[in-house]
């Protein structure tokens, strides 16, 4: 649990007393040559498309609407750190790996921040664009699997939104910590994955933290922890990282926040929940809970209203850490 400063400012416009007057509709919600041929097949399940290469590893979907979602996600987050890319204090890096690229938005916006960088994406997903900049590329790789690239070769390493993917940090992190160039930089960047609320309007019974808690338990039964993203720092040092330093954030589900940022950026994250609903609980529900498809559709009726509440002020905590290989 994240331990607040002081409560968000709630919109003074947004504190009605009626209970239809709390709702908002959701009609605001928006809802590479380096691959081989052999990788760009793709699994459907439960009327959603799914990565082929390792299949199952991954419980989330990859195909249009979900890599929509993913692009706005990196609006959001980009938004939320006033336009940094990063937080690690990097100098001139000539080599960078991004783990679970996705779309690749990131690699993109990377390599034409430092035209001198060789930046490279990888996922289990073909799903990146061919037309990019000249120093960007793109790989079919799982970061769980034993890593292809030379010790002591890269300078930053950067893993975003992986915290419900990952099994085993202890064996990416031992990766992570060989391939770095002594001096290089790792930074994972991850929501801890609690509906949090620091001003009391989140009832007990709260249908969005209580779908984020099965979300929760339904990973954990596929061997995932998805609140993983706490622990980051103490990872990171277990590691043999030094130089960690940890940002929090606090990201709004919704409208209400008076700040004119962080209003835009709760709107960015009502949208991303609101078109990820679905794709974020299939597989885990099916999968791991043992779901029908139905019951789960049954479920998210109550959770999209609960998303749509403005007189419950909760938000998400966004997790920034990063560290340093040792120099020697």
């Amino acid at each position: 649990m994240v331990t607040a400063e002081e409560p968000i400012e709630v919109d003074p416009a947004l504190l009605g007393d009626g209970d239809d007057e709390s709702y908002e509709t959701d009609t605001a919600s928006g809802a590479s040559t380096s691959i081989s041929e052999s990788v760009r097949d793709f699994a459907f399940e439960n009327n959603r498309r799914y990565h082929k290469f390792r299949e199952g590893v991954y419980h989330f979907p990859n195909d249009e609407p979900e890599q929509a979602r993913e692009d706005m996600k990196h609006s959001m987050i980009v938004n939320l750190c006033d336009g940094k890319l990063h937080f690690a204090p990097l100098e001139n890096p000539q080599a960078v790996l991004d783990i679970g690229t996705g779309t690749g938005i990131w690699v993109v916006d990377m390599a034409d921040e430092y035209p001198e960088a060789d930046v490279l994406g990888i996922d289990l997903s073909p799903i990146q664009p061919e037309w990019v900049p000249p120093n960007a590329r793109f790989m079919v790789d799982d970061a769980e699997a034993d890593w292809v690239y030379k010790p002591d070769s890269l300078d930053y390493i950067h893993i975003r939104h992986m915290t419900g993917a990952i099994r085993n940090w202890t064996n990416l992190l031992s990766q992570a910590y060989k391939a770095l160039k002594p001096g290089g930089w790792i930074e994972l960047q991850d929501f801890y994955m609690e509906v949090t609320c620091d001003d009391g309007t989140m009832p007990d019974d709260d249908p969005v933290y209580d779908w984020l808690e099965t979300v929760g338990k339904a990973l954990a039964a596929l061997g995932v922890n998805l609140k993983s993203a706490a622990k980051n720092p103490e990872n990171l040092r277990a590691a043999g990282f030094v130089n960690v330093e940890k940002n929090v954030s606090r990201v709004p589900i919704g409208v209400w926040p008076r700040e004119a940022k962080l209003k835009t950026v709760g709107l960015y994250n009502r949208a991303n929940i609101l078109d990820g609903l679905q794709g974020i609980s299939m597989g885990p529900f099916t999968r791991g809970l043992k779901w029908t498809p139905e019951e789960v559709e049954l479920y998210l009726v109550k959770v999209r209203k609960g998303v749509m509440n403005t007189r419950v002020h909760s938000y998400l905590p966004f997790y920034a850490v990063y560290g340093q290989k040792p120099v020697s």
